[in-house]
C-alpha cells in the first residue's frame, strides 16, 4: 500500500535532525511519563521509534484515504443550511479515520489524552496531510489552537476542554470581522459580563475556517468606549451552549472542502481565557505564529505535491518521440521546483525546532524555575523562531504558489483541465500566502530581524559549520552573496527614511531569506549527499535573486519612491 511518509525519505532525514535529542529531552522531562503511561516512551530512541510510527500511519491514512478522498470533496465541497455548515461526505470519512487513529491533540501533554508530540513531528504530519489534501488541513491542523489554549487558559479550562479535542474534536479561532481583516485592533464583535460573572457575545465573524466547529477562541472587545487592540480579551465559546449561527459559507476558489464560515454571535455564551486586555497584544500574536507555522507546513505539502505530479505527467508525456522531461526548458522547470521545496522544508522544520525548544522551556517554567542559563536559551530560541516563522509562512507559501503554477505549465492544456490533479492544487495553493496575514504582512514582521541583526547572526552560526571538501566552493560563494546583503542592509540603513525603509523591506527579507535556505540546504548536503543537486539549483536561484536586489538597492534613487507610492 501507498504511503506518505515512508515513500518520502525527505522527510526523515529532517526527523532525525541532531537537535531533534535535545527537544525530546526537555519536551519527555527525563522520560518520567513511562510510569503513569504504556505508550510513553522510555528513552530518546523508544521516543523517536514513536514519532516514527505514528508518522507511518498518518501517511497511510492521507495516502490511502485522504488522498482518494481529495477530488470528491473538492467537487461536494462544503454547504450550509439550517444555521449550520456541512462537511462534504468524504471529509466526514477523513475526520473519523484521523479519530480511530488517535491523530487529534497529537502535540497536547498525555495527561489530556494527547500524545505529547513536539512541534517538529507534528509539524510533519501537518506536511503529509497537506501533501494529501491542501484543503483537509484546514480543519485537521487547527486541532493546534489547543496549544494556546493549554499555555494561556486555567487548569480547569485545560482538564475540561483539551480532552475533548484529543478524542477528536474540532476548533477554530474567530478573529476576522467584515471590517477587521489583518486589522485585528478594529475588532468589534462584543463580549459583555453578565451581573454573575459570566460573559456572553454578540456580533458578526467572517471569514472562519471551520467557522461551525465544536470548540472556537474568540477574539472580542471586553472593553466598553476603546478602539484599539488594549480593549480585546480572548474568549472560549463551547458550541453545546448555542448562540452562534452560520449565517453562510464563502463560495471560494480552492480548499472547498473547509467551510470558510460567516459567524452571528447572539448573546453567546462564553468563558474568559486568561486575562482581560490581553487577548490580541498576547493570545492571538501566539495563536497567529503556530496557525503561520501551519500554512508553512501546508505549504511544503502542497509544493511536495506539485513536485511529484509535474514530475511524473514530464516522464510519461511524450512529444516529438521523446518523454517531455528530455527537454532542457522541462528539466530545468522540474529542477527549479524541487529546490524550492527542499528550500523551504529545511526553512520550515528549522523554524518548527526552534519553536519546540523555547516552547519546551516555557513549559518547563510551569513547573519550577528555569535556571538563568535555561532562560537566556530560552530566550534565544524564541527570538529565532520569532524571525523565522514569518520568512517559512511569506516565502514557504510564495514557492507554493509558484511550483503550483509551474506543474500547471508542465502539464500545458491539459493542466487546464479537471481531468488532473494539478487543476484543483493550483486553486488550493492561492490561498497560502494570503491567510494567516499576506506575504506582505509577514514581511512587516520579519524586516526587525533583519535591521536588528538576527538573521545575520543565524547566517553566521551556519556558515561557522564545517563542511565537506567537495562543498566548500558553494560555501564560499554563500559568503560572498551574504557581504551583498550587509551592504544592502546597511545602504537602506544610511538613507534614514521610514517610507524608503519600508520599500525595500522585501527585497531585504527576500535576499535574508535566500541566504538562511541556501545555508540550510548546504548544512543538509553536507549530512546526505542526495541533497547536492538541490542546494546546487537554488543556490544558482538565490545568487540571481541576492544580485538582482541588491543592484536594485544600489541605484535606486530615493527621489523616485513617489512616483511608486502616489497614485
Amino acid at each position: 500500500m501507498a504511503n506518505f511518509f515512508t515513500d518520502n525519505p525527505d522527510l526523515l532525514h529532517h526527523l532525525n535532525h541532531p537537535m531533534m535529542r535535545k527537544i525530546v529531552e526537555l519536551k519527555e522531562r527525563n522520560f518520567a511519563d513511562a510510569e503513569n503511561f504504556d505508550y510513553a516512551p522510555l528513552n530518546f530512541e523508544d521516543a523517536m521509534d514513536n514519532y516514527t510510527r505514528v508518522l507511518e500511519v498518518v501517511g497511510d491514512i492521507c495516502a490511502n484515504i485522504i488522498a482518494e478522498n481529495a477530488e470528491s470533496v473538492d467537487h461536494e465541497g462544503a454547504s450550509c443550511s439550517d444555521g449550520r455548515a456541512h462537511y462534504a461526505s468524504a471529509t466526514v470519512d477523513n475526520l473519523k479515520a484521523c479519530r480511530q487513529a488517535g491523530l487529534m491533540g497529537m502535540a497536547m501533554p498525555r495527561r489530556f489524552g494527547g500524545l505529547n508530540f513536539p512541534i517538529t513531528p507534528y509539524i510533519m504530519a501537518a506536511d503529509i496531510v497537506s501533501r494529501a489534501d491542501t484543503g483537509f488541513e484546514n480543519l485537521w491542523g487547527l486541532q493546534d489552537c489547543a496549544e494556546t489554549l493549554y499555555e494561556f487558559g486555567s487548569e480547569d479550562q485545560r482538564a475540561r476542554f483539551i480532552p475533548r479535542v484529543c478524542e477528536g474534536e474540532t476548533m477554530s479561532m474567530d478573529l476576522t470581522e467584515p471590517d477587521a481583516g489583518s486589522d485585528l485592533q478594529s475588532v468589534m464583535l462584543r463580549a459583555t459580563q453578565k451581573e454573575d460573572g459570566t460573559w456572553v457575545l454578540n456580533g458578526v465573524k467572517r471569514f472562519i475556517t471551520n467557522g461551525d466547529s465544536d470548540i472556537h477562541l474568540v477574539l472580542a472587545r471586553s472593553e466598553e468606549g476603546t478602539k484599539d487592540g488594549r480593549g480585546l480579551s480572548m474568549f472560549i465559546y463551547d458550541k453545546r451552549n448555542g448562540g452562534v449561527t452560520v449565517r453562510r459559507i464563502e463560495n471560494k476558489m480552492g480548499i472547498k472542502g473547509s467551510p470558510t464560515c460567516e459567524l452571528v454571535y447572539k448573546n453567546a455564551p462564553a468563558e474568559l481565557c486568561g486575562s482581560r486586555r490581553m487577548g490580541l497584544i498576547k493570545y492571538v500574536m501566539a495563536l497567529m505564529n503556530g496557525a503561520r507555522l501551519g500554512i508553512a507546513a501546508q505549504s511544503v505539502g502542497c509544493s511536495e505535491i506539485a513536485y511529484r505530479e509535474a514530475l511524473a505527467y514530464a516522464k510519461d508525456r511524450r512529444q516529438f518521440g521523446k518523454a517531455i522531461i528530455e527537454f532542457p526548458a522541462v528539466a530545468e522547470m522540474i529542477a527549479v521546483i524541487k529546490a524550492k521545496l527542499d528550500a523551504s522544508r529545511t526553512l520550515l522544520y528549522e523554524c518548527a525546532r526552534y519553536v519546540d525548544l523555547y516552547k519546551a522551556y516555557e513549559d518547563i517554567a510551569r513547573e519550577r524555575t528555569l535556571t538563568p542559563d535555561e532562560r537566556k536559551e530560552c530566550k534565544q530560541y524564541n527570538r529565532l523562531a520569532d524571525a523565522l516563522t514569518p520568512m517559512a509562512k511569506g516565502l514557504g507559501s510564495e514557492y507554493c504558489n509558484q511550483n503550483a503554477y509551474d506543474c500547471i505549465q508542465i502539464h500545458g492544456g491539459s493542466g487546464f483541465m479537471k481531468d488532473y490533479a494539478c487543476e484543483r492544487l493550483y486553486r488550493d495553493a492561492r490561498i497560502t500566502s494570503i491567510y494567516e496575514g499576506t506575504t506582505q504582512l509577514q514581511v512587516v514582521a520579519a524586516i526587525r530581524h533583519v535591521t536588528t541583526g538576527t538573521y545575520k547572526a543565524l547566517i553566521d552560526s551556519y556558515a561557522a559549520t564545517e563542511v565537506r571538501p567537495e562543498l566548500q566552493a558553494i560555501k564560499d560563494r554563500l559568503a560572498a552573496l551574504t557581504e551583498k546583503y550587509v551592504a544592502a542592509v546597511e545602504h537602506v540603513s544610511a538613507v534614514e527614511d521610514s517610507a524608503y525603509a519600508d520599500f525595500m523591506a522585501r527585497r531585504l527579507v527576500e535576499m535574508a531569506g535566500n541566504l538562511v535556505m541556501s545555508y540550510l540546504l548546504l548544512l543538509d548536503a553536507n549530512r546526505d549527499a542526495k541533497f547536492e543537486k538541490s542546494l546546487t539549483v537554488y543556490v544558482n536561484l538565490a545568487a540571481a535573486e541576492i544580485s538582482r536586489h541588491a543592484e536594485f538597492i544600489n541605484t535606486f534613487d530615493p527621489a523616485q519612491l513617489p512616483n511608486y507610492l502616489q497614485h
